[in-house]
């Protein structure tokens, strides 16, 4: 962990979120995933989630929204922005940053793999939801540690060396072949992402 990131820091897995309007960092490491770091700076709350849809085709012509793999993303926000709300975050002054998404594990066929999908949807669900997409550090090729902090709702990104990039691919097969069985968890460079 970087010195410059406080504590506590509570990590998250894939599949899991977090509201918190206490004075914690929420990290997380990134393959194909996306996290998605909202915040009210109004009321001072903040939330973190680590989803990564479970299909990897999507119809040109239907919105990513509206197919099977979306609703699984749907339902990691909706998780999210409703456990904001109950600690008293209003909508309204909803805010977000997004990291992830990366060609970790390649596409086993033509047209885009489960990272470009999660950088799709996410965009597009902000923008469903009229939620103010404020910082993005999606795609590329290399995964990410990310630490979300609450003084300044900023968000200091890692990128993963390349040699740790086959681990997070494994992981991200096994989440894979879990989401699709209908299975699901219970709930280099720092860049500084203001």
């Amino acid at each position: 962990m970087p010195k410059s990131v406080p504590e506590p820091v509570i990590s998250l897995l894939p599949g899991e979120y977090r509201a918190s309007a206490e004075n914690l960092v929420l990290s997380t490491l990134l393959g194909s995933c996306v996290a998605a770091c909202l915040y009210d700076p109004v009321r001072r709350i903040m939330g973190m989630n680590h989803f990564l849809l479970c299909g990897t085709r999507s119809l040109s012509n239907l919105p990513l929204l509206l197919s099977e793999s979306g609703r699984y993303g749907v339902h990691a926000m909706e998780l999210l922005i409703n456990d904001m709300l109950k600690i008293g975050a209003q909508r309204r002054n909803l805010r977000a940053k997004v990291f992830g998404g990366a060609t970790i594990i390649a596409p086993k066929s033509a047209g885009p793999g489960v990272g470009e999908l999660n950088c799709r949807f996410i965009r597009e669900f902000l923008h469903h939801e009229k939620i103010p997409l404020m910082a993005e550090d999606l795609g590329g090729v290399h995964g990410r540690v990310i630490y979300f902090l609450p003084e300044d709702f900023s968000v200091l990104v890692r990128r993963i060396q390349k040699t740790t990039e086959p681990e997070i691919a494994r992981r991200e097969r096994q989440l894979l072949t879990a989401l699709k069985k209908g299975q699901r968890r219970e709930a280099g460079k720092d860049e500084l992402w203001e």
